[in-house]
């Protein structure tokens, strides 16, 4: 969960204030009104994310660097990643340079861009060194978290459909799923019907699941073979569409419900995306599997960057659809855990979860976000479209990181759709306030509606260790990947074994032992965290009753402090003018001053009441601080042992 740590002015964090397994730095406590960071950080418990999370926000909003910093903490905490990237800019997770040397930076920064700004290449890679440099140690950070970044994980990129990184084979999405999905109908039908459908797509075959004939015999010929436990590829799968191994599809005759000659047809289609000279990239390199993108065989997890931002629309959507159903695959063969296993990221949803139409994508993402949180996977779905958000569907999505829109129609789509979700969800919203706070915010500052939390939190987002350069091209990601891909022999190469990316000028990276990093290991310390609260939390609802009640005082007898000084202004003013215009000291005029004089005493009376009222307020107050300060203590101690 969300909580600040209070100092008396924001400095720069130390790494014993954030460096805690368990507990994601994301960046600072923000005021709107002010326009300026408050005392303090912003640490996500990656225990929440088992819930899953959404990111909104437009162009230029900070979000991909919001989502960057969530998967380097995770990596930092020995969680892997997934990532799916369609527009390119989630390579920038290798850009990692501790020493952060001029040189280090050089080869990536762009000609035009520092044209732009009057310097040579040479020197604009100089200022972005410095510029990282400063980034980082305004925000607690240096180049020794980077190294133990690089350390904790291997980082990779992988292009499927190309050479440029290190590709995938999509050979192993044809071969039977696991037992666990062909024993689940409804899983088991939504697999082969993805399958289904983005392979047509991909020959510009128009389908639909319950009348295209099409999609109805390659879902019998892939269900048929899946329920026997009988692996196809491509070619199989091909020679079954000409001639299948069938005699009647449903009620009618095989050639009545799809003539051999139609069924031929299909078939050239098929083949020619076989026979391309392109898709031979589609049948090589490592095999399309979510336990070896997660981790090595060592068990050293991975952040595993899909890039698909060379890939037509088609042969995303045919992709990310065979992804996801391997994931759902992976999934149901783990055990359930309550701790955050994995994260799956998604960086532009746009087309993939629309709120009315049903592209093969739509199915497993559903099922992941339904099913996910009990397996301790983490979906985290980013976009700048709110519009074309599935809102219902992400009732199940726990956190929602909300950034800057672009347009007044975004923001209402958005306050819609999430006051529907927490309809869904049984959870309170408020509209005025949440609709008054996105309206203002700034670059880098979000909104974190946390279902796990009390309230909403506004944040400034951390200076992301990663060099944040924007997309890179298939000819830069083959220079991060140079000595990672397998040889081009059209044949599936085994998984690489993990190594850790080079450092500059740093030496050889230290292995990590993958035991110090074991989930078994995350769940007895989330559990133990958890009966942490457990135990403190009557305390600390009774110590915060206190101040809210010694609070509550002060304002009262503030009140009445203030009413007595007002009154016993009017009295001596009443008496100073009778004295002063008075015909003669009178009765009246005494009877007056007498009255002034003790309303002097009661105001004065009433200001020690209000004196002690703060001093009793503060005295709850230390005590709170003190049962936090207990709770964070014991908290440290069972990470450090850990």
């Amino acid at each position: 969960m969300a909580r600040a740590k209070a100092a008396a002015e924001w400095q720069a964090p130390s790494v014993a204030d954030y460096e805690k397994l368990g507990a994601f730095y994301l960046g600072r406590p923000y005021d709107l009104t002010a326009k300026a960071p408050q005392p303090g950080l912003i640490a996500y418990d990656s225990k929440d994310l088992v819930t899953h999370a959404v990111c909104v926000g437009m162009t230029g909003s900070g979000k991909t660097g919001l989502c960057v910093d969530l998967i380097e903490e995770a990596a930092l905490d020995g969680v892997p990643t997934i990532a799916i990237d369609p527009k390119g800019d989630l390579s920038n997770l290798l850009l990692t340079f501790p020493d952060l040397r001029p040189e280090d930076f050089r080869p990536w920064v762009e000609e035009e861009e520092a044209a732009k700004k009057g310097q040579t290449a040479d020197e604009f890679a100089a200022a972005e060194a410095e510029r990282w440099r400063e980034g980082l140690a305004a925000w607690g950070q240096d180049g020794e978290r980077i190294r133990r970044l690089r350390a904790a994980a291997d980082f990779a990129v992988y292009t499927p459909g190309s050479r440029a990184g290190i590709p995938l084979s999509i050979v192993r999405s044809f071969a039977a799923p696991s037992e666990a999905v062909r024993a689940d109908e409804e899983l088991l039908n939504d697999r082969v019907s993805g399958t289904a459908t983005g392979l047509l797509a991909l020959v510009g075959v128009e389908t639909d699941p319950v009348q295209s004939r099409e999609h109805i015999l390659v879902s019998t010929l892939l269900t048929r073979a899946w329920q026997q436990g009988q692996d196809l590829d491509l070619g199989s799968l091909i020679a079954q569409v000409e001639e299948p191994p069938l005699e009647r599809v449903g009620a009618m005759e095989l050639d009545k419900f799809f003539p051999q000659k139609a069924r031929a047809a299909l078939a050239l289609k098929l083949n020619g995306l076989l026979a391309a000279p392109g898709f031979s990239a589609w049948l090589e390199g490592e095999p399309l599997d979510p336990a070896a993108l997660l981790r090595g065989p060592d068990g050293r997890p991975r952040v595993s960057v899909i890039s698909i931002a060379h890939l037509s629309e088609a042969e995303r959507m045919f992709f990310v659809t065979l992804l996801l159903g391997e994931v759902v695959s992976w999934m149901r063969s783990q055990s359930g855990t309550s701790s955050l296993r994995a994260i799956l990221y998604m960086d532009e949803i746009f087309g993939y979860f629309p709120p009315v139409a049903e592209p093969p994508s739509k199915r497993p993402l559903l099922t992941l976000l339904k099913q996910a949180r009990a397996y301790g996977l983490g979906i985290v779905l980013a976009t700048q479209n709110p519009v074309d958000l599935d809102y219902k569907g992400l009732a199940n999505a726990g956190t929602w990181f909300i950034g800057r829109l672009q347009t007044e129609r975004d923001k209402a789509r958005l306050v819609d759709g999430l006051e529907g979700a927490s309809a869904t969800a049984d959870a309170a919203f408020d509209r005025t306030s949440i609709e008054s706070t996105i309206g203002r915010l700034a670059k880098r500052v979000f909104l974190m509606n946390n279902v796990h939390e009390d309230a909403p939190v506004l944040f400034e987002s951390r200076w992301a260790m990663s060099y944040l350069r924007g997309p890179l091209t298939r000819q830069q990601i083959g220079k991060l990947m140079e000595g990672r891909r397998p040889a081009a022999s059209g044949a599936t190469a085994a998984p690489a074994a993990p190594t850790a990316l080079p450092v500059p000028g740093a030496g050889p990276v230290p292995a990590v032992d993958p035991a110090a990093v074991d989930l078994k290991r995350r769940e007895e310390r989330d559990a133990a965290v958890e009966k942490l609260r457990t135990k403190y939390a009557p305390k600390l609802r009774g110590a915060q009753e206190k101040v809210r009640n010694a609070a509550q005082v002060v304002d009262r007898e503030s009140g009445q402090a203030q009413g007595a000084k007002v009154q016993t202004a009017v009295s001596i003013g009443a008496t100073v003018l009778g004295a002063l215009f008075g015909r003669k000291l009178g009765t009246g005029t005494i009877g007056r001053g007498t009255t002034a004089a003790r309303g002097a005493a009661r105001a004065m009376e009433q200001q020690q009441d209000v004196e002690r009222a703060k001093e009793d307020l503060e005295a709850a107050e230390q005590q709170l601080a003190r049962l936090e300060e207990e709770l964070q203590a014991e908290i440290a101690t069972v990470v450090a042992v850990a």
